[in-house]
């Protein structure tokens, strides 16, 4: 059943879809992982009937999107909820994310699952907040993440990277807002290839600088910082800071180009992780865990090694638009039972680039049900005009 994909070039090539997944799949043992602490970043699923558009408010299918937290929580990973993966700022707005935190962390609590939740000031609709109003909506999200029982995570604000003036800003907010933390929180600095709008966070657009400063926020309050979630793509960066983290405060790298070594680390220590390729990988990553729990560092690579070519292929720039790829693999697998986005972002990536992701996940298995994956993906051929 020889399926005809696109290429960059408007050439179609060949592709022999394979029929068995990967024995990893199987559901795994839903007990906690020993060597590391691990999150994904789950992405939400779109009402495919709502009659909204791109500037509507978002329309979510909440018992699609609960039941891909489920999978997850089944195969022991954490979930970080309402974070760039769940389109934070890229078609979910606030007050849908309110409504996610509050629905997923209950049913974190029904199920037994670990969730932590993103906390910022999306709810900010003016380029020219001042300090006390960034301040202020970032408050009033951290109460609903703290009412709901969930772990905070402070996510970066453009609205902070818009008006503050230098470092010292971003010490008084920070500050202000880990003092009144109820419980030790997950600080995550994401970089401006995930979104331009975050360039200079920290207060300077010289990472040496910046990572000073932010290392200077943690060393203040290091019994209100659980951990740090470091999404810069550079692992020498990320290493680097690690190193320089207070005892006891945990490196969960986002770093979705080189996450194997960063989680596998070196003789001075490792990452955790809070990834959106755990989102597509969820069940090999935690099978590969699983083995890393055990020392075994060379099955766990061996296991992860592989998924990086598909990671660079989704996360690829404009790497903002990184989600695209996650919710058609989502739907590929048949976690949902169609290819819509809220904010109609499905629309955000090439037929070539979709192509290729399905090619790469079909050849690492991912797929539960490849049989179901390739009917799927030879609908979407037909609908862009691909005569199969």
């Amino acid at each position: 059943m020889t399926l005809h994909l696109p290429d960059a070039h408007g050439a179609l090539r060949a592709y022999e879809p394979r029929t068995e997944p990967l024995p990893t799949l199987r559901a795994t043992p839903g007990s906690a992982f020993t060597s590391r602490t691990v999150f994904s970043a789950a992405h939400v699923v779109a009402d495919p009937y709502a009659d909204t558009g791109p500037d509507g408010p978002a329309a979510v299918d909440w018992d699609a999107t609960l039941a891909f937290r489920r999978h997850l929580w089944s195969h022991g990973l954490g979930v970080a909820e309402a974070m760039d993966t769940a389109q934070r700022g890229m078609g979910l707005d606030w007050a849908t994310a309110a409504e996610l935190i509050r629905r997923s962390a209950a049913e974190a609590r029904a199920t037994g699952g670990r969730i932590a939740c993103g906390v910022g000031t999306d709810q900010l609709t003016t380029t020219t907040a001042t300090l006390a109003e960034v301040r202020s909506a970032y408050e009033e999200q951290l109460a609903v993440v703290e009412e709901s029982g969930a772990q905070a995570i402070l996510m970066a604000s453009r609205a902070l990277a818009a008006t503050a003036q230098g470092p010292d800003d971003y010490l008084e907010v920070y500050g202000h807002l880990l003092r009144q933390a109820a419980e030790p929180v997950i600080l995550h600095w994401l970089g401006p290839m995930f979104d331009p709008a975050l360039e200079g966070y920290w207060g300077s657009s010289d990472l040496d600088t910046a990572t000073d400063t932010f290392l200077e926020v943690i060393a203040a309050h290091p019994d209100k910082v659980d951990g740090i979630k470091v999404s810069l793509l550079d692992a020498r960066r990320e290493v680097d800071l690690r190193r320089r983290l207070p005892q006891g405060v945990r490196c969960y790298t986002g770093d979705d180009f080189n996450y194997p070594e960063l989680i596998a680390g070196d003789d001075q220590g490792f990452s955790h992780a809070l990834l959106g390729i755990f989102d597509p990988l969820g069940p090999l990553a935690a099978e590969a865990v699983r083995v890393l729990d055990t020392g075994d560092t060379d099955g766990f690579r061996a296991l992860l090694d592989p998924t990086v070519e598909l990671s660079r292929h989704l996360f690829q720039a404009p790497t903002r638009y990184y989600k695209t790829g996650v919710v058609l693999l989502a739907w590929l697998a048949g976690h949902q039972s169609h290819f819509t986005m809220v904010g109609g972002l499905q629309s955000a990536r090439s037929l070539p680039h979709l192509a290729r992701a399905y090619e790469l996940a079909d050849g690492l298995g991912l797929f539960p049900d490849p049989k179901l994956a390739e009917e799927r993906m030879r609908n979407l051929l037909s609908l862009y005009g691909v005569n199969q």
